[in-house]
């Protein structure tokens, strides 16, 4: 039997490369690489000895692993070697929303709209990285985005964070910041028609009867009254009734003419007596204008500012906040009458009213034109007006319905 062999077995190198500082945190693995495991997962970063300069090799090494550690430890994943040639996140958000704030500048995007944006930029950048490349997302990440949004929002604003989400990187890949578009996966999909539709249908309808209205206006001070009854009247939200101008307003023939702000779709449409006997009340005591652009607003606060605006987060003045004094004063008015349980009801909830009841009147060509619909159809490329009688046909089905004596008067007569 052939004795063995008295020579000792060399050292790996892993035993051979001693660690430069105490503090150093990787180790020598026997490839001859610098690495750090974490769950089972070996993680390299760079050769222990580089053309014979091992100084150079473990700083390169560490500079390295202080760059991609944190996103191994957060995501699971490492960025590719050559991130300096590709998009990151950060510089996406920053790209993007310059674009964005040009438009605002130029009046093509509300500050409410830019403000949303920041906030999407924000999480895109919270949960997926700030240094991810843009191209080197997959499918797992958006499935995880999905999964956090989902814990933190109802349906509705789910379906909205993630168009705003696909907004961001179909900029990427119009701007040419990365060479191919960004696949998703069917993980981060939107929620389906079904989905929204069964949640609408578990909220309750988004409807005031019109006895509960009757007791809102009579709860109303004379400036909430006059805004419910041009929400009841004409259709109007919360930014219509915000930025309504007194020129607007023919008090004479009893007409609004005011082009809806978020569509900029002209509106015709006619006031009831009461709604105008509202609007003169609640001019009357308006407070002076804060700024000079408000000086013919019909409504404004007791501090002279609008009831909706948007103006610079305090904490952070690059970033925009939607102040809905309207929202808030309507939600007091019905916290005292006690007909806020069922869910998702405010002022906006006018709107619905005037849909579903003006909707009676059968000439849903005249509902969508006070409304400041958009109409897609062909009949709207050749429609070039609605007669004052249909449009008048309209709101007095409405205001018969809120009072059903002035139905029975007419009757009568």
């Amino acid at each position: 039997m052939a004795a063995k062999s008295s020579k000792s077995r060399p050292k790996s190198k892993s035993r051979q490369s001693a660690k430069p500082y105490p503090e150093f945190p990787l180790t020598a693995h026997p490839s001859g690489r610098w690495c750090k495991k974490r769950r089972g997962n070996q993680y390299y970063f760079g050769p222990v000895d580089a053309d014979g300069d091992s100084e150079a090799a473990w700083k390169a090494a560490v500079e390295r692993y202080k760059r991609e550690w944190p996103q191994i430890l957060e995501f699971g994943t490492r960025p590719p070697e050559e991130a300096e040639d590709g998009c990151p996140i950060d510089a996406l958000c920053n790209k993007f929303l310059n674009a964005k704030r040009h438009q605002v500048e130029a009046g093509e995007l509300e500050r409410s709209s830019f403000s949303d944006y920041h906030r999407t930029c924000g999480l895109l950048i919270q949960y997926l990285g700030c240094h991810r490349r843009v191209d080197d997302l997959r499918p797992d990440d958006f499935a995880r985005l999905r999964s956090i949004f989902s814990k933190r929002w109802g349906i509705v604003t789910l379906k909205n964070e993630i168009n705003r989400c696909r907004v961001v990187f179909k900029f990427a890949s119009d701007q040419r910041l990365i060479d191919r578009p960004v696949y998703y996966g069917q993980s981060f999909n939107r929620p389906s028609a079904k989905a929204l539709r069964k949640n609408r249908n578990e909220a309750g309808p988004r409807m005031f009867e019109a006895d509960e209205l009757r007791h809102i206006l009579d709860a109303a001070n004379p400036v909430m009254r006059a805004m419910t009854l041009l929400g009841i009247n004409c259709g109007f939200g919360n930014t219509d009734v915000a930025t309504l101008p007194q020129s607007a307003v023919d008090f004479e023939s009893g007409w609004i003419d005011f082009p809806r702000p978020k569509t900029e779709i002209h509106r015709h449409i006619p006031l009831w007596p009461e709604t105008i006997d509202a609007l003169r009340k609640a001019i009357a005591q308006r407070p002076l204008a804060k700024d000079k652009a408000d000086l013919d607003r019909c409504f404004l606060t007791v501090q002279g500012n609008r009831w909706v605006r948007i103006e610079p987060k305090q904490s952070d003045t690059t970033r925009f906040v939607k102040r809905d004094t309207v929202t808030e004063h309507f939600r007091k008015i019905l916290l005292k009458l006690k007909i806020n349980g069922r869910r998702g009801l405010g002022f906006y909830t006018l709107r619905h009213v005037f849909q579903t009841i003006g909707g009676e009147a059968k000439d849903p060509e005249a509902v969508a034109a006070i409304m400041g619909h958009v109409d897609t159809s062909m009949g709207a490329v050749y429609r070039e007006r609605i007669s004052d009688e249909r449009l008048r046909d309209v709101v007095e089905t409405v205001r018969c319905w809120l009072w059903p004596v002035l139905d029975a008067d007419n009757d009568r007569k």
